[in-house]
């Protein structure tokens, strides 16, 4: 049964910006053929896999839900919710382009009006993602979260969801190994098995109060998030005051504003500093070519 919705955003807002905003929409169950219209799979609480497609509407998202069965009003309430988390509907930018409108090297994003992350249903997918980001290729992420999805999600040939914690818990070693996706292994199984048994509730962290510093020490107990990855996460829940320092950021932040000189975590944060909370956007919608 399919079924049609269609959603509105804060303004300024772009579909188009908001999917491509960074490579989530290349990893499974995502699946973006270029078309303007962002396809996942989504496992429903209640175990049922639905089709969702998003494509662009008036200051919003037409979300089209392809279900086996007539979805009922609990369904279509959690199915809303988790678009409106994942394409950040209800974010207000308007002080971060208020900063950024007289930055010549953020006019383009403004222009666009980017601005939010695309995100998915859950944080403990984007965690699982953000780790297998993780001292490698790109090419490899897409490769080992391909083979995540298509070894423990639930659903039917290529149709599969993101697997549930509880799935991958149960999942065993020798699975884990054909797997391929070395150190991060047994990282992801351990949280796997924490978040199912109910001892991390990662989704509360969704809607935290608590100070950037201390979010970023709480994610980074988790075993497999190290800064990099603990600012990586936090921008993705909203938290845009850190920017997370890696090997590419520290070369770009060198050749812009240090005249190729080497730079230290602090040095990077400090290039951006002018635009205090949302300082990760900034560093993140700038236009570093000449």
């Amino acid at each position: 049964m399919i079924e049609a919705l269609t959603l509105t955003a804060g303004s300024p807002f772009d579909f188009h910006a908001v999917r491509t905003s960074h490579g989530w929409h290349r990893l499974a169950p995502f699946f973006d053929d270029n078309s303007g219209v962002l396809t996942r799979w989504l496992q429903s609480a209640s175990g049922t896999i639905v089709r969702l497609e998003l494509s662009e509407a008036p200051n919003g998202v037409t979300v089209t839900v392809d279900a086996p069965d007539p979805i009922d009003a609990t369904q279509r309430a959690e199915f809303v919710a988790a678009v409106r988390w994942m394409v950040g509907l209800d974010l207000d930018l308007s002080e971060f382009y208020a900063l950024a409108a007289d930055e010549p090297r953020l006019a383009q994003a403004v222009a666009q009006r980017a601005g939010r992350l695309l995100r998915s249903p859950t944080l403990f997918e984007d965690v699982v993602k953000t780790i297998l980001t993780t001292n490698t290729t790109w090419a490899q992420t897409k490769a080992m979260n391909r083979r995540l999805v298509e070894t423990l999600g639930a659903g039917l040939d290529g149709a599969r969801a993101f697997p549930t914690p509880r799935a991958m818990a149960a999942a065993d070693g020798d699975t884990w190994t054909a797997l391929r996706l070395g150190y991060r292994a047994a990282y992801l199984r351990e949280l796997a098995e924490r978040v199912a048994a109910g001892a991390l509730d990662l989704e509360a962290l969704k809607a935290s109060d608590l100070e950037t510093g201390a979010l970023l020490a709480e994610l980074k107990r988790i075993k497999g998030i190290g800064d990099y990855a603990a600012a990586t996460v936090a921008a993705i829940l909203g938290r845009y005051d850190r920017i997370g320092t890696d090997s590419i950021a520290r070369d770009l932040v060198s050749r812009h504003f240090y005249e190729g000189a080497p730079v230290t975590p602090a040095q990077v944060q400090a290039a951006f500093e002018r635009f205090g909370p949302y300082r990760f956007l900034a560093y993140w919608f700038w236009e570093w070519e000449e």
